[in-house]
Order: structure tokens, then C-alpha cells, then sequence
């Protein structure tokens, strides 16, 4: 979706901020392990599924015209090509204008989804469900958290609601607190 249709503008007034220049699309990149939520350690990760988080997120983009492209791998590559397809190969119609990123285990390995990242010049909120920094001390390390925007951890799904909500806020001119 380009622009806000009339009809949404009228029901959310603040969407009328939104700037037409923009592709009105956000990128939501799931790393390795993630399509296990909810079965996996519940007591770390909580109960809720991916699936029930996108649903979430998309919703709420929605209701702001904003169109959220959700991709999930567990293959590196994978998420690396999806990152710079909408971040700078694809048509520029079809790019996103900002990312928000989950990156599991690859956030301690991972150069190439760092460089991916830098490639497309498109700002970037890091997630994490857990609280990295309260974890083994291998995980206190990100390769992404010194170039991201922001880092959100240990807040549970409710950091892709965060990070969401900032993005509307600061891009799209939203305002998030209705």
C-alpha cells in the first residue's frame, strides 16, 4: 500500500501525518529457532507462537496503512537475501523503510547479517524476548546492537510491539499512545 485511502485517514486522523514519499512498508526479520515459540522453553521464551505475534503486529500496522512483511529462517542466507530484497534490490516501490529484527543466535555470529543490515541503509530496532545481558555470557554480545537504532530485550513479545510502535511513531508520524 502506497497511501493512506481516505476512509483510514478519516477514522485515525493522526494517519494523516503519514508522508507520502514513503513505501509504508516495514520489514519484520525472525532468526533461527524462532518458528519453535511457544513450545520451546515457555519459561524463557513465554507461550506465545510466532504466528500469534506477526498476527499481532500486522494487525496493527494495518489499522495504519502500514504494510508489515514478516519473514522467519532458520538458514542464515535466507534471511541475508530477504534483507537486502526489501532493503535495497527489490523495486523501490516494494522496499521497506525500516526493519525490525529478531535475530536469535545469529545476533552472536552473524557478520552477514550485519553487513546485510548496513548494505541497505534502512534503520533497524534489534528484539529480543529475553533479557540477553541476564543469560550466559555468550550472548551478552550482538554484532547488530552497536549499528540498530535501538535494542529491546527481555520484555517479551511485547519488544516487537515496542519496536512497531516506535516506527510508526518516528517514521509515519503515528501517534501510537490511542
Amino acid at each position: 500500500m502506497t497511501s493512506s485511502s481516505p476512509s483510514t485517514a478519516a477514522e485515525n486522523p493522526a494517519d494523516q501525518h503519514i508522508d507520502q514519499t514513503l513505501n509504508h512498508k516495514l520489514l519484520l526479520v525472525n532468526g533461527v529457532n524462532l518458528n519453535l515459540l511457544g513450545k520451546r522453553e515457555p519459561e524463557i521464551y513465554g507461550h506465545m507462537t510466532l504466528v500469534d505475534i506477526e498476527k499481532r503486529l500486522v494487525e496493527r500496522a494495518a489499522q495504519h496503512s502500514i504494510e508489515l512483511i514478516c519473514v522467519q529462517s532458520n538458514h542464515e542466507g535466507d534471511l541475508v537475501d530477504k534483507i537486502q530484497y526489501y532493503g535495497l534490490l527489490a523495486e523501490k516501490s516494494a522496499q521497506a523503510d525500516a526493519v525490525i529484527i529478531n535475530p536469535a543466535a545469529f545476533t552472536h555470529t552473524s557478520v552477514a547479517l550485519r553487513d546485510a543490515l548496513l548494505a541497505t541503509q534502512k534503520p533497524f530496532i534489534e528484539v529480543h524476548l529475553s533479557n540477553v545481558h541476564a543469560r550466559e555470557p555468550f550472548r551478552h554480545h550482538s554484532y547488530l546492537s552497536d549499528v540498530a537504532v535501538g535494542v529491546i530485550c527481555g520484555l517479551g513479545h511485547m519488544g516487537y510491539e515496542m519496536a512497531l510502535d516506535y516506527w510508526l511513531s518516528n517514521i509515519y508520524s503515528v501517534n501510537t499512545s490511542t
